[in-house]
């Protein structure tokens, strides 16, 4: 057996080691395997999932309907996945000559994605939802392959705040987040709502391309922003702010960003798109390994993709970090990339939308999830090899203590005692 073929063996390995991993808690996996083998529950995972889904974009070589590629991102950690992807030649790898264009903020990536300027895009997770229901822009059909992490967000308040740390005494602050459609403003929104102020009235929240958002802290422009990576790192690296938490302490493992396309560029070019996620996936089991981070800070972090101090981005990777109030901290799990694009996630966002009165009236969550994150409900045929509720079931959603309940997200948003209508 020659060298490549063992090479291809043992990443071969390490991706369906990577799914697993990703469907299936660590209690859960442990006994599944025990049970049933890695061989029977890897072909059970490929019999519930369609080919044009997660498991079988990254089983199935097809030839390509074009080889190239424009991909959009937004330069911050995030689409550090996509960037592997290229400096390690896994588009190449797949005959895909894929180009990566860099797109200022998420106001023009939206535009962008409107106008179907590119083949594929990095966006954040609440997006291609609200791209296709028609929320804040013309309603287009959009699919999900993967996340392209999770977590990987804090809130940063300006120094002079440093002695207001409750919540509560936020009132008439102003608050940067990147995008309405976005998870930073979905949990700052959570977050301030469950210490009693109304973010539609307590608070201003602006929306600002993330590399602006250091610049109006230390302008005065805003109290604080609740933003992606590098961004809050580098807010203490230019002693403009200090972090007050990491958004994983709220909910560890909330969705940040997502890599997805339209519905018609997927039909269109399957086997290309298909290509696209098997050489992100390849490259976002790279970017989850703790000990590539510090390489991973190195390549991402010049100008021609973060354009950010090397430093800052280390920080932010590895989790070991200042937090601008004189304290190094150790968050290894500060931002993770495991790119399973959950349907309960996808619901929770909807939740959300409806809580805050972005979207209004009867919403088919499961059917929207299903259709949007390209993952298949699995229910009977997990049932049947398993010993209770399907891992997706099972997948617990904990914000600030309180769980997601996903059969019933109609009563959860009616729990809530501040929310918008």
């Amino acid at each position: 057996m020659g060298a490549g073929t063992d090479f291809e063996k043992v990443e071969t390995q390490a991706l369906d080691d990577a799914v697993i991993k990703a469907l299936f808690p660590d209690n859960e996996r442990r006994r599944l395997l025990q049970a049933l083998g890695s061989a029977t529950l890897l072909s059970a995972i490929a019999s519930v999932i369609p080919s044009r889904s997660a498991y079988g974009m990254l089983l199935e070589k097809r030839p390509l309907e074009v080889n190239w590629a424009h991909i959009g991102y937004v330069p911050i950690l995030c689409c550090s996945p996509l960037i592997m992807a290229k400096q390690l030649g896994y588009y190449a790898d797949e005959g895909l000559d894929a180009t990566l264009v860099k797109t200022a903020g998420w106001a023009m990536m939206r535009d962008k994605v409107h106008n179907k300027e590119f083949c594929a895009y990095h966006m954040l997770a609440p997006m291609p939802i609200a791209f296709s229901m028609g929320v804040g822009s013309v309603a287009q059909g959009m699919n999900v392959a993967t996340l392209q992490n999770v977590n990987g967000q804090a809130i940063t308040l300006a120094l002079k705040h440093k002695h207001r740390r409750d919540p509560r005494e936020w009132r008439g602050f102003v608050f940067g987040v990147p995008f309405e459609q976005s998870m930073h403003n979905f949990l700052l929104r959570y977050y301030v709502a469950e210490y009693g102020l109304n973010p539609d009235k307590d608070i201003q929240i602006r929306v600002m391309a993330p590399a602006e958002m250091v610049a109006n802290l230390m302008a005065g422009n805003i109290d604080g922003f609740l933003g992606p990576e590098p961004f809050n790192q580098r807010a203490v690296y230019e002693e403009a702010g200090f972090i007050h938490l990491l958004t994983s302490e709220l909910w560890d493992g909330h969705p940040c960003c997502a890599f997805g396309s339209h519905l018609e560029y997927v039909r269109e070019r399957p086997n290309v798109f298909a290509a696209m996620f098997r050489a992100g996936l390849r490259s976002a089991t790279y970017c989850n390994a703790k000990e590539n981070r510090r390489s991973i800070a190195a390549a991402v972090a010049p100008a021609a993709y973060l354009n950010q101090p090397p430093l800052v981005v280390e920080q932010a990777l590895t989790g070991h970090y200042a937090d601008g109030l004189g304290q190094v901290r150790d968050a290894p799990e500060r931002i993770r990339f495991e790119p399973f694009p959950w349907q309960s996630t996808a619901t929770w966002i909807m939740t959300q939308m409806k809580r805050w009165g972005y979207i209004k009236g009867e919403v088919n969550w499961q059917r929207l999830a299903r259709e949007i994150y390209l993952v298949t409900d699995a229910k009977k045929h997990l049932l049947e090899l398993s010993y209770g509720q399907p891992p997706e079931e099972k997948k617990i959603i904990t914000i600030m203590g309180k769980d997601f309940n996903y059969e019933a997200p109609d009563a959860y948003v009616d729990s809530f005692r501040i929310r918008r209508g």
